[in-house]
């Protein structure tokens, strides 16, 4: 996909000539919205409000967000170039607004995000963690290992005795056990 066309999507189920998706990085205003689509997928793990207004300023070059015709945020994708070994990006979060969904948004946002981040920086694969209960995502990495023709590994990053059991979190409720995260190495990645 060429930087002009991870500019502008038409979604394919649009009923209204006017209603087109925008694809874009994103600013500091869309923390709030950010963080509310990933509180309403109901799978991502949330983060606080101000760390999607963090991610938004520090890690915008990585990232995107997709805006309805009115210019509101319906989807993102998070990621970052991995300190130790650039030649990475990982994918934070990816979320769709729940009347979005099912139109491919998610890895039309993959696309272009790996479009934008891999011209002139190196970047020969994408790394991301998904869950074992997680079907969806397990589905759109894997999609998105085919569409580019790129191998796909899978190995547990971290195991479930890492993250804390039982203790109680800020509202005094004891944390939840959580699944293994499943790393997904996806490369190399086409130049």
């Amino acid at each position: 996909m060429t930087a002009a066309q991870d500019d502008l999507v038409r979604a394919s189920s649009s009923t209204t000539p006017s209603e087109f998706t925008v694809i874009e990085t994103p600013r500091v205003e869309d923390g709030a919205a950010i963080w509310r689509i990933a509180r309403d997928s109901e799978v991502l793990d949330l983060n606080s409000p101000y760390s999607y207004l963090l991610w938004c300023r520090d890690f915008a070059a990585t990232s995107l967000v997709a805006r309805d015709g009115t210019g509101e945020p319906i989807a993102f994708v998070t990621g970052y170039l991995r300190p130790d070994r650039p030649e990475a990006l990982v994918v934070w979060q990816v979320a769709v607004d729940r009347d979005h969904r099912g139109r491919g948004l998610a890895g039309t946002l993959l696309d272009a995000l790996t479009s934008r981040v891999t011209q002139g920086r190196g970047v020969r694969e994408v790394e991301t963690t998904v869950t074992p209960g997680n079907t969806a995502s397990d589905r759109l990495f894997t999609a998105y290992a085919r569409r580019q023709g790129a191998r796909l590994e899978r190995e547990v990053l971290f195991s479930e005795a890492v993250f804390p059991h039982g203790e109680a979190d800020r509202t005094g409720a004891p944390t939840a056990d959580h699944e293994p995260e499943i790393l997904y190495r996806i490369g190399p990645l086409a130049a």
